[in-house]
């Protein structure tokens, strides 16, 4: 890239990012993290993430900007939530077909994943803003956090994917207890009821795809760093299997799936594990510790931290999901993610990526880079048909 396309890309403007289209999105805040993608009822496509000094902290906020269909820049960001004693963390938009929007986040005090709430917020438009109105706790347990998209049972019902973090009085939350849950919502949001996904101690992030005929695969991150998991479901969400491993290595971060129009399913991921890294940290939160002396748990599941949070991949599937083998980078990095200090140049993460999927056959792709700011690159049409044709000539989609 010129300087001139990077400095197009920094102030939010698409410009040529390899054999595709890339911008930076302009935040105000030194962290920005979880980047979030949906669509709008106009077409406009929507990214939220959370932005403040560190995460964890209390200035970290829900913050979203807008890229309408056609436009060659993205917004200024907006705003969009404001806890003062908590950290606002995970969005998730839905919008639903008549054009109402709704964000769901979490908001946690501090490194305390473990007394985590869910919000739920309805959105609004006002020309280039994303205005939230009042926050409201959905009733979840303490430690519920979220990340993947909702879905739409095929009863109406709502369906929001949970990880749970189990807490254990007197000790500190490592991930060691988190497993994965479904939310159920049959009234619009205003109840839930939670059905929890069997034999998942450890596996989180549950992302559910449609296969069809009430089939449905869903694919998680593993607190062990070793391999992204699937499990299923036959009566369209309802029940699901226990996650098994694909053959996708897993850091023990963040992942997005989609479907396409063609059947393949496409995941965006670092495909990097424990096994193939010696880097390791002590907690997501060790910048925050100082001030908790609870012990950290010492029974479940045993997390791996610290794991290189790169190259940013696509990953294709022809088989439903159950392996992905034919991979091409978006994005290459050593991935150093030994701290979440944005300010001292060490943290190089390629991170939880966020995948929608364009009319043209494109697809949306947003990212943490760096800690420093969410990047959006929009993968070229072309390409996207040249490597599903490879990838379908060795195996047809089921």
């Amino acid at each position: 890239m010129t300087p001139d396309q990077i400095a197009k890309q920094m102030m939010g403007a698409l410009a040529p990012f390899g054999a595709h289209a890339g911008a930076i999105l302009a935040a105000p805040t030194v962290q920005n993290h979880a980047a979030f993608l949906a669509r709008w009822s106009d077409g406009a496509l929507i990214c939220a993430w959370f932005g403040g000094s560190l995460e964890g902290k209390s200035d970290i906020s829900i913050h979203a900007a807008i890229l309408d269909e056609g436009a060659a820049r993205w917004s200024a960001p907006s705003r969009m939530t404001d806890l003062p004693d908590r950290s606002e963390q995970n969005p998730v938009l839905h919008v639903m077909p008549g054009g109402q929007g709704y964000l769901f986040n979490t908001a946690q005090p501090a490194g305390n994943q473990d007394q985590s709430r869910v919000f739920m917020r309805r959105v609004t438009r006002d020309g280039d803003s994303l205005i939230a109105g009042p926050a409201r706790d959905i009733g979840l347990p303490d430690g519920t956090f979220i990340r993947a998209p909702l879905t739409i049972r095929d009863d109406g019902a709502w369906m929001l994917p949970l990880f749970l973090c189990n807490p254990r009085e007197g000790y500190r939350w490592t991930g060691a207890h988190d497993s994965a849950a479904m939310a159920v919502s049959e009234d619009a949001g205003e109840t839930w009821s939670v059905t929890h996904v069997p034999g998942s101690a450890g596996a989180v992030h549950m992302t559910p795809i449609a296969l069809g005929q009430e089939r449905m695969a869903a694919f998680y991150r593993r607190r062990q760093a070793d391999f992204v998991h699937r499990s299923e479901s036959h009566d369209g969400g309802r029940s699901w299997s226990a996650p098994v491993p694909t053959d996708v290595p897993n850091n023990n971060s963040s992942i997005g799936v989609v479907r396409l129009d063609n059947g393949l399913l496409a995941m965006v991921c670092n495909p990097m594990s424990a096994a193939q890294s010696t880097a390791r940290r002590q907690s997501l939160y060790d910048e925050l510790e100082g001030d908790d002396t609870r012990p950290d748990a010492t029974d479940g599941c045993a997390p791996i931290w610290g794991v290189e949070r790169g190259p940013l991949s696509l990953c294709l599937s022809a088989d439903g999901g159950r392996s992905f083998p034919f991979r091409h980078i978006v994005e290459d990095s050593p991935g150093t993610c030994l701290t979440n200090d944005s300010l001292d140049g060490n943290n190089k993460e390629l991170s939880y990526p966020m995948i929608l999927p364009r009319a043209d056959g494109g697809l949306e792709v947003a990212y943490t880079l760096y800690r420093r700011a969410i990047r959006h690159v929009r993968l070229s049409p072309d390409w996207m048909r040249r490597i599903c044709a490879e990838a379908m000539l060795k195996g047809a989609p089921q």
